[in-house]
């Protein structure tokens, strides 16, 4: 299972990315805003260099096809990395499944968004996906339980021999990562402050601190164990 990150704030990046457990990054232009990006363009370029050779998401800002298009194979042109974000129905709830496809056979890569069911994972797959996102948080929030329609996109994937991937997303608490992997998530997309929370816990620290304390209590005495051998010597 990969890691990615979402967020903008390269500070946080740049730390977990020194953690080693970084695949790639999911943004949209909210979490840009929130994390003081405030050119599209360049703040896009510059995370697509700080993350290398690794995958960084990109949203498009419109319901018009057209504009989708156009947007994206801009966003393409960024950097070689850059991953298209679309989502599978827009505001008036048509479908962008020709987008989907049209820049799937550019051999722009694109990240299908907003799916909240097997059937939109299922159509986006065969629109050519490269990514299809899954809110678990909004799936929840509907009453239904998210990790079934991981697990079943997951099987049918397999099954059918797709390579799309899943990524879930929509992250409200870190129990919500740990279903999200358990269910078969190729990749989860989390907030930084949930992986600080994941890495800690205050009875690990508790034994850290014991462990540090006996051998200290252990060093010591050594030291007078020699000193003593020493003084007879």
């Amino acid at each position: 299972m990969e890691i990615f990150l979402d967020s903008a704030d390269s500070k946080e990046i740049t730390k977990w990315l020194g953690e080693g457990i970084v695949d790639g990054l999911t943004t949209n232009p909210s979490i840009m805003f929130k994390d003081g990006v405030y050119d599209l363009e360049d703040g896009a370029r510059k995370l697509c260099r700080l993350l290398g050779e690794r995958p960084v998401s990109v949203e498009v800002t419109s319901n018009e096809h057209a504009e989708m298009l156009r947007q994206a194979r801009g966003f393409a042109r960024w950097a070689p990395n850059i991953v298209v974000k679309i989502p599978v129905v827009n505001e008036q709830g048509v479908s962008c499944l020709s987008v989907v496809n049209a820049l799937s056979r550019e051999g722009i890569r694109v990240n299908v968004t907003a799916i909240l069911s097997f059937n939109q994972a299922m159509l986006a797959t065969k629109a050519g996906a490269t990514y299809v996102s899954i809110f678990a948080g909004r799936l929840a929030d509907e009453g239904s339980d998210p990790a079934v329609v991981i697990r079943r996109t997951r099987d049918w994937l397999d099954a059918w021999h797709y390579t799309a991937k899943i990524i879930v997303g929509s992250i409200r608490a870190v129990m919500d990562i740990q279903c999200a992997a358990l269910a078969g998530a190729h990749i989860i997309t989390i907030p930084p402050a949930f992986i600080a929370k994941m890495v800690d816990h205050k009875y690990t620290r508790e034994t850290v601190k014991q462990f540090n304390q006996d051998a200290a209590k252990a060093v010591a005495q050594i030291a007078t164990a020699r000193a003593a051998v020493a003084g007879t010597a």
